[in-house]
């Protein structure tokens, strides 16, 4: 059956981007239906960990956005804070050698002169006053108050549920098959129900945004990067921080698509661990990789010995939306007038969620955003005419 109907902004995919994107723009006064082929979290956000990190950003627009984003969680959800088991219980990053507790402090101090808050740890001591069970031959860290932690799935739906609240609309199972067009310009998207229109349509499809803007002829270098969790037995509260090693960083920021793994390591509010984490470019190749297995439990006993005699209950990987530059594309595409994009922020997706979802509220009432998009522009990979 062909219907025909029409909101102010038509949102592409139910995950934390798209959920956040649909709060705030219904909290702004516009109308909004969101399409997805599954369900409210039924891809990448539901296989993470749901990090919220200003640690491993170095200064510029993904900083700024973090620190943004961390704010928006804080103040303008934080009454909600306890739907989705938000923990602001600080990070712990940690050198493996007396070099790189020297690398760290030099990174810590150009993060503080950007806004972040850091204290350094400089003895093996003065680390285990944080956490008591960690490796004693690591020669220290730093701590990172302003890093917190969410349930990724439970912040996905309860950011539906509250978009809903506010009038937005959800069509799950229902994907979106072509963009539907006047000229130039993207007036609505088309599903086996027939036709939307809207006065904008936000793709937020993570490492499957490359196939929406296909529909309006455009190339969005968005690709999956897959990653892997481990989730222990529950063992109780035995890690009070995110713990991970400083080349997290490192591989973070890396383009390489060979799999690379360091150890992340936090506890949960149920009594599990989680263990990460790894990535790698290998499409959307769903086969287990028991190498990265090997490597990520290989290095989280080298940061806390005691998980040598703990079991691993389940694990679990997913495909996170991956940028060439490591900075997500957010805003209008002026290649195809009336189609945003709001994707590509790898592994950092939960966390910047919802300053993206604000901004793009902020931008779609025709408001001045709190922070400037223009670097991270849907259009920044096409080459200019200085470089042809």
């Amino acid at each position: 059956m062909t219907t025909n109907r029409y909101a102010d902004v038509v949102i592409i995919g139910a995950g934390i981007v798209g959920a956040a994107a649909a709060f705030f723009a219904a909290q702004a006064g516009l109308s909004v239906a969101v399409f997805d082929s599954r369900r409210a979290a039924g891809g990448t956000s539901s296989h993470g960990e749901g990090n919220i990190l200003v640690s491993d950003k170095e200064p510029g627009p993904e900083l700024d956005l973090a620190l943004y984003s961390n704010a928006v969680w804080h103040e303008d959800l934080g009454e909600y804070s306890h739907l989705w088991e938000f923990e602001p219980k600080g990070g712990v990053v940690t050198a493996s050698s007396e070099t790189g507790l020297a690398a760290l402090r030099d990174f810590a101090e150009t993060q503080r002169s950007h806004g972040i808050a850091v204290e350094m740890i400089d003895s093996p001591a003065a680390l285990a006053t944080f956490e008591p069970l960690i490796n004693p031959e690591i020669p220290g860290g730093a701590f990172y108050p302003q890093d917190a932690q969410v349930q990724p799935i439970l912040a996905t739906n309860h950011l539906c549920r509250l978009a809903r609240e506010l009038g937005a609309a959800f069509h799950f199972g229902q994907p979106v098959t072509a963009l539907v067009r006047s000229g130039e310009k993207v007036t609505g998207v088309r599903t086996d129900d027939g036709v939307f229109s809207a006065g904008a349509v936000i793709n937020c499809c993570g490492p499957w945004s490359c196939e929406i803007a296909a529909l309006a002829d455009l190339q969005l270098p968005v690709a999956p990067r897959k990653g892997y969790v481990l989730v222990t037995e529950p063992v109780g509260p035995l890690v009070s921080h995110k713990v991970y090693g400083a080349d997290y960083v490192a591989n973070v920021g890396s383009g390489d698509a060979a799999l690379q793994a360091s150890a992340v390591v936090e506890s949960t509010p149920s009594g599990t661990i989680l263990i990460g984490s790894s990535r790698e470019r290998v499409g959307f190749d769903e086969t287990f990789s028991p190498l990265a297995m090997k490597k990520i439990a290989r290095n989280a006993v080298a940061l806390f010995p005691f998980l040598s005699g703990i079991n691993i209950m389940r694990t679990y990987w997913g495909f996170r939306p991956y940028c060439p530059d490591h900075l997500p594309v957010i805003g209008p595409d002026p290649r195809a007038p009336g189609l945003w994009h709001a994707s590509g922020h790898e592994g950092a997706g939960i966390g910047l969620s919802v300053g993206t979802g604000k901004l793009l509220a902020q931008a779609l009432t025709g408001r001045a955003t709190d922070l400037d998009l223009s670097p991270l522009r849907p259009d920044r990979f096409e080459p200019t005419k200085e470089s042809l």
